[in-house]
């Protein structure tokens, strides 16, 4: 087997460069782990890139529950309020 030293191993995806912002539909997660679900998906997120959440209600208490985490290390803007789902865009600070 022939190592291949780490200098010439090339980053292939295009994660760097991806641009999309990820969609996370909280309404299909059951309530059970739904917030811990959440918090996941936020922590795999960059400083600076977002995510959008979907969200079957207003999610008041999650964002009580981020605030406390984070502080103000989460930016949140809504983009939808109701009546048939929330979308808010979380952006890592």
């Amino acid at each position: 087997m022939t190592e291949i030293p780490l200098t010439e191993v090339s980053h292939a995806c295009e994660c760097e460069d991806d641009h999309d912002i990820p969609v996370l539909d909280a309404r299909v997660i059951p309530h059970s782990i739904r917030h811990a679900s959440i918090f996941g998906a936020l922590s795999a997120i960059r400083s600076g890139r977002s995510l959008i959440l979907v969200a079957p209600h207003d999610p008041l208490p999650l964002l009580a529950q981020m605030r406390k985490q984070y502080g103000d290390g989460v930016e949140v803007s809504y983009l939808e309020r109701g009546p048939e789902a929330w979308r808010l865009k979380l952006t890592r600070g």
